[in-house]
């Protein structure tokens, strides 16, 4: 039977804050598999590492820094010195392939590595049943692209490794050390099913366009032939020049864009991060002309009612005793919901009730709806529930 277990540390010291967590966490289990665990870019991470494995010796770690702090059953962690957060997974019946792979050459050709090291991690020859990623932002898609070349299509979650202010201060890491650049994925072997629930929780508006420019991967150039910034503009009735630098990450937390997939299923949202001199906007997540991008809107009220509705959603799809929960949130809307984080907190804790849950903050979040592709985006939940 699988079983779950949460901990958590404030510890000025990163050592004792992972060993604290990593105590809390284990507590009332035996044969740990896996432990998720989140830090602040304040830690220094070799010690908090340390201090985890001091207590879970053997015990693969896999996790990233997260943004501002994290949701736990005890409540929003957070701290000015660090804060560390860790759910651990037994099972005996359970085997997890765990593997990191700094980037070398191009994220596919990293991609494909790590996956190929995670099979021999968890000696097998075989596909996972479905596995946990994360990688800095930025070039998200094509680790997976890498990782799928090997084992094929089988499903994801995770999310991007954050820090606190969007200055690239980020890591990913396993029991094995931190890096910045890189990939790290859990492959997980398992009778027990497993359910995601991706969604952005915005509404559609009647504002769309085809895009008819991209620069790169995530330079969206022009909608319909107008300069990007002009176009979403021209949309919300404000000034293109309002819109420009950070501004532009600011106000679309409540109207982002979305791109939708070919049957409907899922709208992935597209984040403008950058608004530039010559119109164009940086995005969070890839994109490429000929395809249509709506305007998407939701109020902060809505951001915050969102996370109970989706985790009533994933136990829904799981229909099965759910042993554990892991939540990627993204940073960008926990930013616009600012200082009301609480009421998310609530929201959350009243949802998942008894079951252990640990949420992140993520700069990108990864995951699937129905019979589509796993996909990458951004100002998303990603909602994962373990069966029991």
């Amino acid at each position: 039977m699988q079983a779950a277990n949460t901990g958590s540390s404030t510890n000025a010291n990163s050592y004792a804050a992972g060993k604290e967590a990593a105590a809390k966490a284990k507590a009332g289990l035996s044969n740990v598999k896996l432990a998720f665990a989140y830090a602040s870019v304040e830690n220094d991470l070799g010690q908090v590492l340390d201090g985890i494995k001091s207590e879970m010796p053997g015990v693969p770690v896999i996790g990233n820094t997260s943004f501002t702090g994290v949701i736990m059953p005890e409540g929003y962690i957070s701290g000015e010195t660090g804060f560390v957060g860790i759910m651990a997974l037994s099972d005996e019946e359970l085997t997890v392939g765990v593997a990191a792979f700094p980037k070398d050459g191009n994220a596919r050709d990293t991609g494909r590595a790590v996956a190929k090291k995670a099979l021999q991690s968890a000696g097998k020859t075989a596909s996972p049943d479905y596995f946990y990623m994360v990688a800095p932002p930025g070039e998200e898609e094509f680790f997976l692209k890498g990782i799928s070349d090997v084992i094929g299509r089988v499903p994801f979650f995770g999310g991007s490794a954050a820090d606190n202010d969007i200055s690239g201060k980020w890591k990913l890491y396993t029991d094995q050390g931190a890096f910045a650049d890189g990939v790290a994925v859990a492959f997980f072997y398992t009778d027990k099913p497993i359910a995601n629930y991706f969604t952005g929780a915005y509404r559609e508006t009647g504002d769309m366009g085809i895009i008819t420019k991209v620069e790169g991967n995530r330079k969206l150039v022009e909608i319909d032939g107008v300069p990007a910034v002009k176009k979403y503009a021209e949309w919300t009735g404000v000034a293109p020049d309002s819109l420009k630098g950070m501004a532009l990450l600011g106000a679309t937390i409540t109207s982002p864009l979305g791109v939708k997939d070919r049957l409907g299923d899922l709208v992935a949202i597209r984040h403008p991060m950058n608004g530039n001199d010559d119109y164009s906007m940086n995005i969070g997540s890839n994109l490429t002309a000929g395809t249509a991008v709506i305007r998407m809107e939701a109020t902060v009220d809505e951001l915050i009612d969102s996370t109970s509705q989706a985790i009533k959603a994933v136990k829904q799809k799981l229909a099965a005793p759910v042993a554990a929960l892991h939540l990627a949130h993204c940073g960008g809307r926990r930013a616009g919901i600012g200082d009301r984080i609480d009421e998310v907190t609530a929201h959350i804790q009243q949802e998942a009730g008894n079951i252990p849950f640990i949420c992140e903050f993520t700069f990108g979040e990864y995951g699937y709806e129905d019979d589509g592709n796993n996909t990458c985006g951004g100002l998303m939940l990603s909602f994962t529930a373990f069966g029991k």
